[in-house]
């Protein structure tokens, strides 16, 4: 009985203060941005941008307005961090192995 209870206790620890899922560095760098500029800042180099639009497989010519790629960097964001809630829950609904 009391390992039982043991067991459980450091299951919920684990569970409170485990190891937090990081997101894909492409991913992190994209929520970021965008994040910088929710919070009043102007991106001053369009370059940048692109880059990281391109990072994560967007297709984005040279002369695009700045304006215009961070829409799309921003759909992107919000559609990476989806797949990876999504995926985060398929794997929390995974049998852990163990005894029973």
């Amino acid at each position: 009985m009391q390992a039982k209870r043991r067991t459980r206790l450091l299951r919920t620890l684990n569970s409170l203060f485990g190891r937090r899922r990081s997101l894909p560095p492409e991913l992190q760098a994209g929520r970021d941005v965008v994040k910088a500029i929710d919070a009043g800042g102007v991106p001053l180099n369009p370059a940048r941008i692109n880059q990281i639009a391109r990072n994560l497989g967007l297709e984005v010519a040279a002369s695009a307005p700045v304006e215009q790629t961070v829409e799309r960097l921003r759909a992107a964001v919000e559609r990476g961090l989806q797949g990876v809630a999504a995926h985060a829950a398929a794997n929390d609904n995974k049998p852990r192995g163990g005894r029973k």
